[in-house]
């Protein structure tokens, strides 16, 4: 399953809202340096979906607020 995230870092709390079927945004505490951010959205997106992290794969958007995830 494939989704489009919104990433908010520097967030005051960690939280997914899902905004239609494959829209979501997530926000994260973690500040976007060396890749914190985006490891912080791939645990959130794991709790959120209830799987583990490495099910949870950035497929475009590293480095950008608008994210390709896809989910295994």
């Amino acid at each position: 399953m494939r989704i489009f995230v919104k990433a908010k870092p520097n967030s005051r709390e960690e939280k997914v809202e899902r905004v239609d079927e494959n829209n979501y945004v997530v926000s994260v505490k973690e500040p976007p340096v060396k890749g914190k951010a985006n490891e912080a959205i791939r645990n959130a997106l794991a709790v959120y979906f209830k799987t583990g992290s490495s099910c949870v794969k950035i497929i475009s958007g590293y480095s950008s607020r608008n994210k390709v995830i896809e989910i295994l």
